[in-house]
């Protein structure tokens, strides 16, 4: 057994061989973690950096324990994929999507270091690594802290949305939207203004957030102040009715896509599937909005952020056109009849929806 020190109250932490973060449950820290290439050699099957210290390392220090330096990506993901198992409402496709969307990242064109990824789902092994309202928050806190101009930040969920009456006269329709942790019957949902205080407001200048939501009722998840019009091709103003300020950034770039609208379903599907015969098979579903969202990437290496919301909506159409509409209620389903649901795109600043998307 390897040890860590904690990084930010020091404190000593054992490092299991195929840990990939370490929890410190005296400051409530996560503490990022990779193997040497001498510790790699003992039958670990990761692949690890080329450092010539003995011992494992933290990847968010420039200065490790044993005193030798590292270099501090400047990439960082958090992915959480959320199934409720055992539940009425379980999703079949969650799992899947974490997995593709992992892949996705990793891969050659956006070269995310696996070490700079955390993974939330109910299929970890470790408690801290289980998508729980206190889990998903701390590892919210992970993923912006300490960044700094230059980082590229992605925060990635799968899983059920819901719609709650908005209080504080902050949102046009009168509802706050939330993300569902699998405990959010006993500790509640994770609403998207407190979404926007963890991971929004605290981005310094230099810094670009793309965020990924694949759930229902996540137009405006994350309380950004500027929603894209494809229609109209323009960016419009989502101004509280309350007359408060918007919410931004403190200098930073917060860009979300969002799988439909505030008063829309998202749905699993085999629709978009070789195999969407299967349409009860775990395996095969996934949520339609990130298949469509990584097919898009990857079928145009210069895609534009247009583009891309062009691309989901256009084959969500093609759906319907081709086998009706849903009329059936429903929560986030899935679905053999046709797709409900719009991708949206927010962001904190108005920018050129028409440049090259990059991560």
């Amino acid at each position: 057994m390897s040890f860590i020190q904690c990084r930010k109250c020091s404190i000593k932490l054992e490092s299991p061989p195929t840990a990939r973060t370490i929890y410190c449950s005296n400051c409530h820290t996560y503490n990022m973690v990779i193997k040497t290439a001498s510790q790699s050699s003992l039958g670990h099957n990761r692949v690890s950096r080329s450092i010539s210290c003995s011992s494992s390392l933290m990847i968010n220090k420039e200065i490790s324990n044993s005193g030798c330096s590292q270099q501090r990506s400047n990439k960082r993901a958090l992915l959480v994929g959320v199934s409720y198992k055992g539940l009425r409402y379980r999703l079949k496709g969650t799992v899947n999507d974490v997995i593709k969307m992992e892949k996705f990242l990793t891969e050659q064109r956006f070269m995310f270091p696996k070490e700079s990824i955390r993974i939330l789902t109910e299929d970890q092994q470790t408690a801290e690594d289980i998508p729980t309202k206190k889990n998903i928050e701390n590892a919210l806190k992970w993923l912006v802290e300490g960044c700094r101009s230059g980082d590229s930040l992605v925060f990635y969920f799968s899983g059920h949305g819901i719609r709650q009456p908005d209080f504080v006269g902050d949102e046009k329709d009168g509802y706050d939207e939330t993300i569902c942790p699998v405990d959010f019957r006993k500790e509640g949902m994770i609403l998207d203004n407190d979404i926007n205080s963890i991971i929004v407001k605290p981005l310094p200048a230099g810094v670009k957030l793309h965020a990924i939501i694949d759930a229902c009722h996540s137009g405006t998840i994350l309380d950004l102040h500027y929603i894209y019009n494809r229609k109209l091709k323009k960016w419009e103003e989502d101004i509280p009715p309350s007359g408060r300020p918007p919410k931004g950034t403190s200098g930073g770039l917060a860009i979300c896509f969002s799988a439909c609208e505030d008063n829309q379903r998202a749905i699993d599907t085999t629709v978009f599937s070789d195999k969407g015969k299967h349409i009860f098979s775990r395996k095969d579903m996934n949520g339609a909005m990130t298949t469509l969202f990584i097919r898009a990437v990857k079928t145009n290496t210069d895609i534009t952020y247009a583009e891309i919301l062009d691309f989901m909506n256009n084959n969500i159409s093609q759906i319907n056109t081709k086998r009706g509409c849903l009329r059936r209620p429903s929560i986030r389903r899935l679905l053999n009849t046709g797709l409900l649901q719009e991708p949206q795109l927010s962001s904190s600043k108005d920018f050129d929806v028409n440049q090259e998307f990059k991560l």
